[in-house]
């Protein structure tokens, strides 16, 4: 394996752990999926610590939590100085590109149907090649940006434009390794069509339920489902399209593939509705994550090693020599995917939301929280304290924060927690206190630590040492 092996980077949209086959759902078939994970390793505990898709995705490119990136809802304008890990890459001497969903811009906000630009530019974070689109929903039929104000159209599907999108990419090789992420919008609601005909046929004309989820809502839930593993079948296709590519081109050994998703979906648990995120829930929060690299990672291999996303950008430039800012947050858990004994891992992440709407500052569920490999602890604005044990559990039905014989461990986590907030100089506020970190363009102005100076001024490149 050469010292600098190329990176696929998969990210799925609102994909949600336990409607993977390979974390107990049995009514769909995932097959590539699965192979991923019997070829490489298969992380029991990753978690997106701000289940939001902005918030997400900030925390992934610049390895820094929404505290310090601004990133604390939808539509907003990502500082030009922020370092990402398409610069990281680029300057260990990779060709670099995004191909899908973007979301980290305003795009043609509050307009979010059809075509937008993503400019060219520091709002594309240092990403050469650029086939991305800010948001929409338009999954057959929709856009891609191709120049700087312009867009092409792709035909058909969503992931099967996307794949072949990115199948070229591989294709124009040149010498140098490639970075690549493909970030399909699926499984994510839309008011269009959901998924082609023929995923549907993969799909139980009646789909169930867990038992989290309430008489009320179960039948709306289950219809929602239908269409939400229709999508999750179509998502699996493209896995197995691109390696397909990456065996036939003779790169699947020298090629770190990585499949994630941003978020999950409350699927109707606790009675909330399917499609919502935001929450402190395994449902959100909970996240799949597989990892291959022949040679360096074991095959076949289940972890609970815990990963937050301000993880991913120092563990990925770990396993592929590539160098890491001093602005990066997150730690380098590459030790630790490798199996290597006594590896660094984290004991606690902190989980947090801002806002009770996606796009706009509204109070009203407003969280910190601390996740481990076997609690989920909670505290909202609003007083309510909420503990769950994940292991004895896992639908979180009983809420333990107020039985005594665990008052110890309520306190140890209760103090894990303002310790996390503490080193993110962070505070449970209400959203509203939030708005002057924004001008009138949405361009991230403040963050927990005051006031920033100009949102498009160029990085500081001496972080890189």
């Amino acid at each position: 394996m050469p010292d600098s092996p190329n990176l696929l980077f998969i990210l799925a949209d609102q994909l949600r752990a336990a409607s993977l086959p390979s974390h107990g759902e049995s009514q769909i078939e995932t097959p590539n999926l699965d192979r991923l994970a019997a070829e490489g390793v298969l992380f029991r505990n990753a978690i997106s610590t701000c289940p939001v898709c902005t918030p997400y995705r900030a925390m992934l490119l610049t390895g820094r939590h929404p505290q310090t990136t601004g990133h604390v809802m939808n539509f907003v304008r990502t500082r030009h100085d922020e370092i990402s890990i398409g610069d990281a890459f680029s300057r260990a001497g990779y060709r670099t590109a995004w191909i899908g969903k973007w979301h980290l811009h305003t795009g043609s906000f509050p307009q979010i149907d059809g075509p937008d630009i993503v400019p060219e530019g520091r709002p594309r974070l240092g990403f050469d090649h650029w086939r991305g689109y800010n948001f929409h929903m338009t999954y057959f039929d929709g856009w891609v940006n191709n120049g700087p104000s312009s867009n092409e159209q792709w035909q058909g599907y969503e992931t099967d434009a996307l794949s072949r999108l990115a199948r070229d990419f591989i294709d124009r090789e040149d010498g140098r390794p490639f970075c690549l992420f493909v970030s399909p919008h699926q499984p994510h609601y839309t008011p269009g069509a959901f998924a082609p005909a023929e995923c549907y046929r993969r799909v139980p004309d009646e789909v169930t339920l867990p038992e989290n989820v309430p008489a009320p809502v179960r039948a709306e839930s289950a219809q929602a489902y239908r269409h939400y593993l229709a999508m999750t079948v179509a998502l699996d296709d493209m896995v197995g399209e691109l390696l397909a590519h990456l065996d036939r081109r003779g790169r699947a050994g020298d090629t770190l593939v990585v499949f994630t998703s941003d978020h999950g979906t409350q699927g109707g648990a606790r009675g909330i509705p399917f499609w919502h995120k935001l929450l402190p829930y395994e449902d959100c929060l909970h996240v799949p994550l597989i990892a291959r690299l022949p040679g360096v990672l074991a095959a076949d291999v289940a972890q609970d090693t815990l990963v937050a996303p301000v993880d991913l950008f120092p563990t990925l430039a770990g396993l592929c020599g590539a160098p890491v800012p001093s602005t990066v947050e997150g730690c380098d858990l590459s030790a630790a995917w490798r199996g290597e004994p006594g590896a660094f891992e984290q004991d606690a992440l902190l989980t947090m939301n801002f806002s009770a709407d996606y796009d706009y500052l509204v109070e009203g569920q407003e969280w910190r929280g601390v996740r481990t490999k076997d609690r989920g602890y909670t505290e909202w604005l609003n007083g309510r304290v909420e503990l769950f044990d994940l292991l004895e559990d896992p639908l979180q039905m009983k809420n333990l924060a107020d039985d005594a014989s665990l008052s110890e461990e309520r306190a140890h986590l209760r103090a894990r927690l303002h310790d996390l907030m503490a080193a993110r100089d962070d505070r449970l506020a209400p959203c509203s206190s939030y708005g002057s970190w924004l001008d009138d363009e949405r361009r991230i102005i403040a963050n927990s630590s005051g006031p920033l100076g100009d949102p498009e001024a160029d990085p500081d490149w001496s972080r890189f040492g």
